[in-house]
């Protein structure tokens, strides 16, 4: 399981990146392997304005379909419209090719209360 030190993770499974002013949201290498195969993703709308901790998108695979949470508030600014045509993105590059959408945080401190690589690792070996 791959759990990359560089970025910031929900409990409920998604990762972040930072990036200048705008944070890269995708699922994490534990959640695409629980999920298996992924066959659809939904994307929130470019410009709608997320809660930190709300759903804002699915991912559906053969085995079922999950909600993705906002692991901070802000707008989004740019959504993976590339999973439309390639949902197994999410699979294949998880960390990478398959991220699900860009927020600009509205509170940007958010950011700092969720978890590191170590604390995500503990979470899902535990």
């Amino acid at each position: 399981m791959l759990v990359p030190d560089d970025l910031r993770y929900s409990a409920e499974h998604e990762w972040v990146r930072v990036e200048g002013d705008e944070v890269v949201v995708g699922i994490t290498d534990f959640a695409q392997d629980s999920l298996g195969d992924v066959v659809f993703v939904s994307v929130p709308a470019v410009g709608s304005v997320v809660r930190a901790g709300a759903s804002v998108a699915e991912v559906e695979s053969t085995k079922s379909v999950s909600d993705i949470y906002a692991p901070v508030s802000g707008r989004v600014v740019a959504a993976n419209d590339e999973l439309d045509a390639r949902p197994e993105l999410v699979n294949e590059d998880p960390y990478g090719a398959g991220w699900i959408f860009r927020v600009a945080p509205s509170e940007p401190a958010q950011i700092e209360g969720l978890l590191d690589a170590g604390a995500y690792r503990a979470l899902v070996e535990g």
